[in-house]
């Protein structure tokens, strides 16, 4: 089956003192993607869970919500409770078992996502990932906006996909870091489903058209993929 592009602008491109504005800015896109910094785990600071919850209380898409934060298992279950659809923990970050945090947002409603930095192996957590929904591949290393697209993770997200495929995983393959129209292609025809992009949209003049044309280059990558393989 041919897989559906998804585009999840980043609202750490957006402008934060209108934020309300900026999220009805994307309400063509699939996801709100939505990063939570605590200057401990990234050396960036960026919102909590009372903005979150106030950014869930106006979207019109759905919150895929990356904690780059600390001991996730501790605060992730509330952006569940919140109402976000994807709520998404760091490998790195988790103090325990990062199944059991699995479990807790799953029990909460929303759908379970684990992210790895560049340098982490996928191996390492090939058997934690089936009690995940959403596998995030880090593009670039996190904690800030605006840096290049890092080409040499694609063997990740391609080993991904190839689980994904043959059965082993069940999850969507999300991508995070330097993802605009020159980007999206390689990372589509890698195996990617799922697509964060920053200022290719929100510094866009119409954000509505950059999606659709994001979404456009990734079908048309995912296609090639397909007839390739």
């Amino acid at each position: 089956m041919p897989r559906a592009p998804m585009i999840a602008p980043s609202l750490l491109s957006a402008d934060f003192s209108r934020l309300a504005d900026e999220v009805a800015r994307v309400a063509d896109a699939d996801w709100l993607h939505v990063d939570v910094m605590d200057a401990h785990f990234v050396p960036n600071l960026t919102l909590g869970l009372p903005v979150v919850e106030a950014i869930q209380a106006v979207s019109p898409i759905p919150l895929d919500c990356h904690l780059m934060i600390e001991a996730p298992e501790r605060w992730a279950p509330g952006y569940a409770e919140l109402g976000a659809r994807n709520v998404t923990v760091h490998a790195e970050a988790c103090t325990g078992d990062p199944r059991a945090v699995a479990r807790d947002l799953r029990a909460a409603g929303a759908l379970a996502g684990l992210a790895v930095k560049p340098g982490t192996a996928l191996e390492d957590y090939t058997e934690v990932l089936r009690e995940f929904d959403t596998l995030l591949v880090m593009t670039v290393e996190p904690g800030f906006g605006g840096q290049a697209f890092m080409a040499e993770v694609l063997p990740k997200v391609r080993r991904a996909r190839e689980l994904v495929d043959t059965g082993h995983l069940q999850l969507f393959v999300e991508v995070d870091g330097g993802i605009n129209t020159d980007t999206i292609e390689q990372a589509a025809e890698a195996g990617a489903d799922v697509f964060v992009a920053g200022s290719a949209v929100y510094g866009a003049d119409d954000p509505a058209r950059a999606i659709a044309a994001l979404r456009t280059q990734a079908s048309a990558a995912v296609a090639r993929a397909g007839t390739a393989g």
